[in-house]
């Protein structure tokens, strides 16, 4: 057990290739080396990855990005120096993987604008839309195309995400590889078996973010209302958060016995804790993944009937 909290401490912070073994080196510089890539959508989470992937040496030349939106692509030819375009398929053509940085609602539109060219080049594509399942892509793109679905989270944004992956059963192990290498430069992967298995991501690691926000917003709320200044109460609820985060990451237990052991018996925190307790706080947070996770298999029911 320990030797598995070892491994997900390592896989936390984002891995540069000076971290990695000489052979493990070698393979990274090959994919970097040899992979074209062009994301559709140039939006913040593409922005993020492209960021993530030039920090780790990956050939700016070798990334293209398509999107509507003119200004957009200038900023970002200007801050990468890659290459832009405002077709789809002119972007699309030569590459090794398509990433799909798009809104889930237009998914089904791009795909099938692209779907003979993927097909004629067996390009790998990537999804990072919500709520669209493999099985929708390759209606939309064919039969026999290699798909990566991924989730990743909004921390994604600072280098800090976590992201699962579901590769369908046309993907590659070295295809495997690329696609864990790119979404890793944006943090913590994980790969699912079963597909199914997405609605629950997103609603613990998809959606999370926004519940742990929301505990902030309360807990510095409530600090106020204790007589504590906004900004003090501000700084102390993101300081706590920080380093409880940091705590049970380099800690080897799970995160009952970390409460546990800043709880002293008859204390203040013992106080709150019942508190939150006698409001079925474990019920609520279990009641909130419920609805999430039937929402994103709503919605994926509505996006793949598109």
């Amino acid at each position: 057990m320990a030797g598995t909290f070892r491994r997900f401490r390592q896989s936390v912070q984002r891995v540069s290739p000076e971290c990695l073994s000489i052979e493990a080196r070698i393979l990274y510089r090959q994919i970097m080396d040899n992979t074209t890539l062009t994301f559709i959508g140039g939006g913040n989470m593409a922005v993020s990855l492209i960021g993530g992937l030039i920090a780790d040496g990956w050939d700016p030349r070798l990334i293209t990005v398509s999107d509507r939106d003119q200004l957009q692509l200038d900023k970002l030819r200007q801050r990468f120096g890659i290459a832009t375009n405002q077709d789809n398929q002119a972007a699309a053509t030569g590459a090794s993987i398509v990433l799909l940085a798009i809104k889930p609602q237009i998914v089904e539109s791009v795909a099938r604008e692209l779907a003979e060219l993927l097909s004629r080049q067996h390009s790998l594509v990537i999804s990072i839309a919500a709520g669209i399942r493999t099985d929708a892509l390759r209606n939309w793109i064919g039969a026999h195309a290699a798909i990566v679905r991924s989730m990743p989270n909004t921390p994604a944004l600072v280098q800090s995400g976590a992201t699962a992956l579901y590769a369908n059963a046309a993907v590659t192990a070295e295809q495997h590889d690329i696609a864990e290498s790119i979404l890793r430069a944006v943090g913590l992967t994980i790969w699912v078996e079963d597909e199914s298995l997405m609605d629950a991501v997103t609603a613990l690691s998809g959606s999370g973010p926004a519940y742990f926000f929301l505990f902030m917003e309360a807990l510095q709320k409530a600090g106020c209302a204790l007589g504590l200044p906004e900004q003090t109460a501000r700084l102390l609820t993101l300081q706590t958060a920080l380093g409880a985060a940091k705590m049970a990451i380099e800690s080897t237990e799970d995160a009952a016995t970390l409460r546990r052991r800043v709880t002293s018996p008859g204390g203040t925190t013992e106080r709150a804790i019942q508190t939150f307790q006698q409001h079925n706080f474990d019920e609520l947070v279990s009641q909130a993944l419920e609805a999430a996770a039937a929402r994103s298999r709503e919605l994926a029911e509505q996006f793949g009937k598109q």
